[in-house]
């Protein structure tokens, strides 16, 4: 008879491991104790309570849509999905077939598998085949029976299985068995009876489900969504639904084919989704129309499912946007196609020629550059748009014919303006950058008195930002050394500090600041600047002429034709190529700064010294002989405010807040 007490050596052995383990459990136990359990931790009194997120198990993954049917390019669309799945890290990649363009003979069947599988290989996660027509159909001589389904097999892998993951069971069907009572017959999904399940089949899925009871999901996956009996009205599909059901655990059927997103709602508890492409053809891309590139994100937990979409490329790794890659942007964004000569109008408004711009890249990458005209009435302009891709570093010329027959210069003339569409190009994505609109720019030449007829009722320059102004380019006049006299009228909306009026300086040059109520006139001679200073007078709302005359031993302001303050000055202009502002100060770069918010009329620089003493300013200026600029600021012809000048130095109006409007006389 077997001793039922085991020896003592070996009770004091089991004796021993058991003040072990429990040992093991005091050490352990305060660790266990010190958990912590899911709380809001802080110091701070709040009793607010915050909601704590779910503590149970979720996981998540990606199916991709169609890649056939669409443009080579579409691979790319498919390197993008791929390169988001690796961004958003689900635990397996899913398809819904079509995964090559197929209906061709082995050699390019081969070789489109080779390009399918070369791009998906670049997952960091496992993704799982489904075939679909355009994977299997043959088309050319020596068709087999069973078309290109060996070759699939071999390369993609089974027409179907199943697999387990986290609980939940992956089931891929094959939907183009062809016709189950003659498989030797051309495959055609058109074809009723080719749009079934076969028995053999069907008796898999059967066994297959029923080793998968136990799982919290079931998954199906096919190419044709056969519970779709519009499309397909062969189908067997309600056998294939019966089985779904009584399991009790499919909690959702996804499909392709359609290239179009479709919800067929939850029957019986179980949903049924379609989807588009990923790299497929569309008609164009209409999100909202069910039309677009994308790929199905779903997060799994153990009492449900949720089915999101995401569009190919909308996940961006944070990682992209650094200092360096944004001063590159900027550098890009900055680039403005430049002119190489003003297209010329005559005094009659008619011209004819080329008008070229020149496209230089700054940036580190390609940039991709669309010109299009995008207003152009009263003008022929061809072709009516070009495109380029413009290297880093390098140039590009884009030239437009244009013409003009002619017209007066009246408020419906109009300067053509072109649309400038950039897209950035890097590694794995554009990035397009905002639409810019560029006017024309138009050598408008002398023109006609008529251009100058004062406006009625009355029009001034009203700026409303400090960051506007009208430019007129250093080039386009001559000031030369000794006297002259710089005098316009203005209306402050408001007291500002600092803003310039009608300015040139920088270092150097001249022009009328403001601060406050106070005027001042500056001139830079020599290595500083001489400059006058007035006392309180300007007011919003009331209209002050200023006069600022250097008679080459002075430099005295005027307000409202009297002297408000005179210090002695001489020597040579300082001088610089920066462009004059009308109602600003140019910063270095020439931009305008410090603007002046407030109405502007009537500017005028003229050699030499016009005022000695007293005078009742003129409320509109004639030209004379030493007249340099003249601008009445009542107009503008061709988007440019026009100098009556000799000079002919029209300005164009810069920033969002600058223009022409009524105003009190």
């Amino acid at each position: 008879m077997e001793n039922p007490h085991p020896p003592r050596s070996l009770a004091s052995a089991t004796m021993t491991r058991l003040l072990f383990l429990l040992a093991l459990l005091a050490l352990l136990a305060p660790g266990i104790a010190a958990a912590h359990p899911p709380e809001i931790r802080t110091d701070r009194p709040n009793p607010v309570l915050l909601p704590l997120p779910k503590s149970d198990d979720a996981f998540h993954f990606i199916i991709f849509g169609d890649r056939t049917g669409g443009p080579p390019e579409g691979v790319k669309v498919l390197a993008q999905a791929v390169t988001d799945s690796n961004l958003l890290d689900p635990d397996l990649v899913m398809t819904v077939g079509d995964l090559i363009q197929g209906y061709n003979a082995p050699d390019q069947w081969q070789v489109q598998m080779n390009e399918y599988r070369d791009t998906m290989k670049n997952l960091r996660m496992p993704w799982f085949p489904v075939a679909g027509n355009h994977d299997i159909y043959w088309r050319g001589e020596g068709r087999p029976p069973f078309e290109h389904e060996q070759a699939y097999e071999k390369h993609f892998g089974p027409l179907w299985y199943w697999f387990e993951h986290k609980k939940c069971g992956f089931l891929v069907l094959f939907s183009d068995e062809g016709d189950p009572a003659d498989p030797s017959k051309p495959r055609n999904f058109g074809d009723p009876a080719q749009q079934k399940f076969s028995d053999s089949q069907l008796a898999w899925l059967k066994k297959s489900l029923e080793e998968m009871k136990s799982l919290q999901h079931v998954f199906v996956f096919m190419h044709h969504p056969r519970w779709a009996a519009d499309i397909y009205p062969g189908n067997n599909w309600d056998k294939v639904h019966q089985l779904l059901v009584a399991n009790r655990n499919v909690s959702a059927c996804f499909g392709g084919h359609i290239h179009r997103l479709r919800y067929d709602g939850v029957k019986d508890g179980i949903e049924y989704f379609a989807l588009a492409a990923t790299g497929g053809h569309i008609p164009g891309e209409y999100p909202r129309l069910g039309y677009l590139h994308h790929f199905n994100v779903v997060t799994v937990r153990p009492d449900g499912i949720k089915v999101g979409v995401l569009p190919v490329g909308s996940a961006i790794d944070p990682k992209l946007f650094t200092p360096d890659r944004y001063k590159d942007l900027n550098l890009a964004q900055g680039m403005t196609p430049r002119p190489a000569a003003p297209f010329a109008l005559d005094p009659a408004g008619k011209g004819s020629g080329n008008y070229e711009l020149k496209l230089a890249n700054p940036s580190a990458r390609p940039l991709e550059i669309t010109l299009s005209v995008a207003r152009a009435k009263g003008w022929t302009i061809t072709p009516d748009h070009q495109h380029a891709v413009v290297q880093p570093g390098t140039e590009q010329t884009m030239t437009f014919a244009v013409a003009r027959n002619g017209g007066i210069y009246d408020a419906d003339f109009r300067v053509p303006v072109f649309s400038m569409e950039t897209d950035y190009l890097e590694e794995c994505a554009r990035t397009t950058l905002p639409e810019r609109k560029l006017p024309m720019q138009l050598d408008l030449g002398p023109l006609a008195e008529d251009a100058f007829v004062p406006a009625d009722p009355p029009v001034a320059l009203h700026v409303t930002d400090r960051a506007s102004g009208v430019k007129v380019e250093s080039a386009d006049f001559d000031q030369p050394d000794g006297p002259f006299t710089l005098e316009t009228w203005v209306m402050p909306d408001a007291l500002q500090e600092s803003a310039g009026i009608v300015a040139k300086t920088e270092g150097s040059e001249f022009g009328f600041h403001a601060n406050g109520n106070q005027v001042t006139f500056l001139v830079h001679l020599g290595d500083r600047y001489a400059s006058v200073q007035s006392g309180p007078h300007l007011k919003p709302g009331t209209w002050t002429h200023l006069a600022g005359v250097f008679d080459g031993q002075t430099v005295t302001l005027y307000l409202d034709g009297k002297p408000a303050g005179t210090t002695p000055a001489a020597g040579l202009r300082t001088r610089n190529n920066l462009p004059l502002y009308l109602g600003a100060d140019p910063d270095r770069d020439g931009r305008p700064s410090r603007a002046f918010t407030g109405w502007i009329d009537e500017v005028r620089l003229s050699k030499g010294a016009l005022y000695t003493a007293d005078f009742t300013p003129a409320r509109r200026f004639e030209p004379a002989e030493n007249t340099v600029l003249l601008f009445h600021g009542d107009r503008l012809v061709g988007g440019q405010l026009p100098d009556r000048s000799r000079s002919h130095a029209h300005g164009t109006p810069v920033g969002a807040a600058v223009g022409l409007k009524p105003v009190k006389p």
